[in-house]
């Protein structure tokens, strides 16, 4: 009961924060970086692609700017498990980030009408560097970030197949540069995240257990390629720790296809491979996400 009301009052005061700086966004205006150089929203509701945080600051604000987005991502297995997400994140000056976010995920056949819920604040700072290339900005954009976690649902299910805590934290450093006109006239992003966590599953099967209950050190990389204007092609991958000895937990990577439509809306349709989840092998499926800005 004394840990739900510390959540409570924690996320008040994220809550609170983010509303300031939705305020403050809706009054500045809009962001002027290049287009992408914001990436789209990921998983738990940072500026990156759909798996893996990048160092890029959410939205298209530059330094005298403060920017808005907010997203719907969907995403369905072949074993019937299903991910629903929703959130939002505030750029500031291009070089703070806050997002909120909440995950839905479906158990499917593996425990029939079940879902867990788990809630997500972040916080990302650009330390230093460029993400555009040109020659005399060949440093990549270099940012530190934290996933704050809780998992709603822990005491039914996480705990039962051994995990060890309700609420964890993630923290990463990541970098990004985007190189124009580096692949037959095409842009070339590339990324590199390391990130320390005790996650099981992201954090939908609680932190820390059995196996492993101390913080481990996780690789994401990100390879994209602007086929247009609009449209942007890449992969990732993200390896997970396997803290479970219930169940394997296998690295998670994607190939995902994002349209610019406009700057301020974007459409980004992925293939999934999630490898064992729970009880099922080879799970692999879609995902779709939508992003709105402002």
């Amino acid at each position: 009961m004394v840990r739900e009301k510390m959540m409570a009052r924690r996320w008040k005061k994220w809550g609170m924060c983010l509303l300031l700086s939705l305020a403050m966004a809706g009054q500045a205006q809009a962001g002027d970086r290049l287009l992408a150089t914001g990436g789209v929203s990921q998983v738990e509701g940072s500026g990156g692609g759909g798996l893996v945080p990048w160092a890029l600051i959410s939205g298209y604000s530059t330094d005298q700017q403060v920017s808005a987005t907010g997203f719907y991502t969907e995403a369905r297995t072949r074993g019937g498990f299903d991910l629903n997400v929703v959130g939002v994140s505030v750029g500031i000056a291009n070089r703070l980030e806050l997002s909120l976010s909440q995950q839905h995920f479906g158990l499917g056949s593996t425990v029939h009408g079940e879902t867990i819920r788990m809630n997500t604040a972040g916080i990302k700072l650009r330390l230093f560097g460029d993400a555009v290339y040109d020659q005399d900005r060949w440093w990549p954009q270099v940012a530190v970030g934290m996933h704050l976690k809780h998992n709603e649902d822990f005491d039914r299910i996480p705990a039962a197949l051994g995990a060890k805590h309700a609420s964890g934290a993630d923290f990463y450093v990541a970098a990004t540069k985007l190189y124009l006109d580096a692949v037959g006239g095409h842009n070339l992003l590339l990324g590199a995240t390391l990130q320390a966590t005790k996650a099981n599953q992201f954090g939908l099967l609680g932190f820390g257990g059995d196996r492993h209950d101390d913080y481990r050190a996780q690789l994401g990389v990100s390879v994209a390629v602007m086929l247009t204007d609009r449209t942007l092609l890449g992969a990732e991958y993200r390896s997970k720790p396997n803290n479970l000895s219930v169940y394997r937990e296998d690295d998670a990577k994607d190939i995902f296809l994002t349209w610019f439509a406009h700057r301020n809306f974007s459409i980004t349709a992925a293939y999934l491979d999630l490898g064992r989840i729970a009880d099922k092998d080879n799970q692999t499926g879609w995902y779709l996400s939508g992003q709105l800005g402002f």
